[in-house]
């Protein structure tokens, strides 16, 4: 390893944290951290302790930050704002702190949910509009770590698939549950837009920004544009179950109870940075979503 590779990775016990350490631990040398430590590569931070944060990154005297972590539930967070803002937003604080104190680079994760949806789709140049808690917190800290950090890189993502059954906490694995448990019918929603963002794809486009040391903000989602609807069809299509489960339009009134939090109509990003600097390598989403499933669902439905 030469010296120039060292990278701290906080809040990387969930699904990106699983491909970042994939992407680049065989070039560089990390320290994974996180309050879950679910992985023998991983090892105890909580980053809202704002002094063991410092003390944990100052002593490993990386070259460069990764702050990944936050809460992105957003029932969760609208019922429960203060830990909504102090670990999605404050921490990322913290964050920019430290990498100005070393002088390095900080990768600081967002979101396409930071937009009120009201347009169709969203370039890195829109001007954000968060509708609830959990969209605010991770615009807050956009904004922070644009104003005050020296060197960064802010990548937004769409709606992330990886690290498969144990990780994914998000749409792909809810219809995978909902099959493995026996549905043969999948309720989904035919008015929220978006675009999918696969882990891995992501974590490598990240690496080459931070080596050809494109730093800025940058709109970093799979290729093609999509909703709810079409994902859950095509992930019915590449089981092969399309005879057997039926992907029943529903519009979001069907699941108020259950998602009240108030979430845009459409959460559509166009990584027009990425093709303008003519670096993307954000694949088309329904090429990673094969991808996904082959490489970490096999026998998932039968076992």
């Amino acid at each position: 390893m030469d010296n120039n590779k060292k990278i701290y990775i906080a809040g990387s016990g969930g699904m990106l944290g699983e491909a970042f350490y994939s992407i680049f631990q065989h070039e560089y040398e990390l320290k994974c951290t996180d309050i879950d430590v679910n992985e023998s590569w991983l090892s105890y931070l909580d980053f809202t302790d704002r002094e063991s944060y410092i003390k944990d990154v100052v002593n490993f005297d990386p070259n460069y930050l990764f702050h990944l972590g936050a809460f992105t539930d957003l029932e969760y967070c609208e019922e429960n704002q203060d830990e909504t803002y102090i670990t999605n937003t404050l921490s990322v604080e913290n964050a920019v702190f430290i990498a100005n104190k070393l002088n390095i680079p900080l990768l600081y994760i967002s979101t396409a949910g930071i937009f009120d949806g009201k347009k169709d789709t969203y370039d890195d140049w829109d001007m954000p509009n968060p509708l609830g808690h959990y969209a605010r917190s991770k615009y807050a800290g956009e904004l922070y770590v644009q104003q005050n950090a020296q060197r960064f890189l802010i990548c937004r993502a769409g709606w992330m698939m990886g690290a498969g059954p144990n990780k994914d906490k998000k749409f792909i694995q809810k219809m995978m549950q909902q099959i493995k448990n026996g549905s043969k019918e999948l309720f989904v929603v035919n008015d929220k837009l978006g675009t999918p963002t696969y882990t891995h794809d992501f974590a490598k486009n990240v690496k080459l920004l931070l080596e050809k040391e494109l730093w800025g903000l940058y709109n970093m989602v799979c290729g093609g544009i999509t909703g709810r609807l079409e994902v859950a069809q095509e992930l019915v299509n590449i089981l092969g179950l399309s005879d057997s489960v039926k992907v029943t339009s529903v519009d979001s009134s069907h699941f108020k109870k259950e998602y009240y939090a108030e979430r845009p109509p459409s959460e559509r990003l166009i990584d027009a940075k990425l093709n303008l600097r003519n670096i993307n390598v954000m694949r088309d989403w329904k090429v990673c979503l094969t991808e996904y499933i082959d490489n970490y669902y096999q026998g998932y439905i039968d076992s």
